[in-house]
């Protein structure tokens, strides 16, 4: 039987998400049979990152915010122990060019972490850093325009997902890469990338997932984006994963209590229980 495990979820300190408090998820999460829960926010980013106040104010929480965070966290941990596993993470973006940022941000709060969720949101494009899953205009203005084609989009950001794996090969917590394919989150919006390109380049990730022990968020918010429809992980890059012993963790990615446990049934159905990370 496959373990239960939502390891990708937001909270209240997700300043794009739901003000919800703690326990609607975890209740529902208990609800839905779910034996581990991480939870996982967005951590701050270096000020400016964006080159758009309005969007940044959305990104993430304030540097002064990360401790009270941790420390909600932490009293959910103990607060429902012996009824669901708690764990206290973040998902940490890859800041190509800031790495020193994450590393001094780990340094200081690391040793509380015991999940994290490596993943890559910005890229560099017009005007200098933008997030790659904004709005569909915003990417077409500011990275297809940039770059002039999907695929060559698509190479950036696959280039980026490798040294997020290096990046992260070092933590001493588990860690996985969050949704590998977000890159198609707009796909329906925007020019197709080609699958021979996506496929060699997903493929190139399987040994460096391997030798550095980075596991896989299997990630499921894309079936509830009306642009994308999909999964942020192909069932033929699971199956890949599982065969190489890469650990593959269900991520809700849920912004909102409603979505907690959202699509289960696919993570369950898409592998069985071969690929499933245990209770360890």
């Amino acid at each position: 039987m496959t373990f239960k495990w939502d390891g990708h979820t937001h909270t209240k300190f997700c300043y794009h998400g739901n003000p919800a408090e703690e326990p609607a998820y975890l209740d529902r999460a208990i609800e839905l049979g779910f034996e581990r829960y991480t939870i996982s926010e967005h951590p701050p980013l270096p000020d400016k990152w964006i080159d758009n106040p309005r969007l940044m104010a959305e990104l993430a929480m304030p540097m002064e915010e990360l401790p009270d965070y941790l420390a909600y966290a932490e009293e959910m941990k103990a607060r429902y122990a012996g009824r669901i596993e708690v764990t206290v993470g973040l998902e940490m973006d890859y800041l190509y060019g800031r790495e020193d940022f994450s590393d001094a941000l780990l340094d200081r709060y690391g040793s509380r972490l015991e999940d994290v969720v490596v993943s890559v949101h910005y890229l560099p494009g017009a005007g200098g850093m933008r997030c790659i899953d904004f709005t569909a205009d915003d990417f077409r203005e500011g990275l297809l325009a940039h770059y002039g084609s999907m695929d060559a989009v698509a190479e950036e950001y696959y280039d980026h997902v490798e040294k997020a794996i290096e990046w992260a090969a070092g933590l001493p917590m588990r860690k996985r890469l969050g949704h590998v394919q977000l890159i198609e989150k707009f796909r329906e919006a925007l020019p197709p990338i080609s699958p021979e390109l996506i496929e060699r380049r997903l493929t190139a990730l399987l040994p460096k997932l391997q030798e550095t022990g980075v596991g896989i968020d299997v990630n499921v918010a894309g079936l509830r984006v009306p642009t994308c429809g999909q999964t942020y992980v192909p069932r033929w890059f699971l199956a890949a994963c599982a065969s190489r012993g890469i650990p593959l963790i269900y991520g809700s990615d849920t912004h909102k209590p409603e979505h907690v446990g959202a699509d289960w049934a696919w993570f369950e159905t898409a592998f069985g229980t071969s690929g499933a990370e245990s209770s360890e």
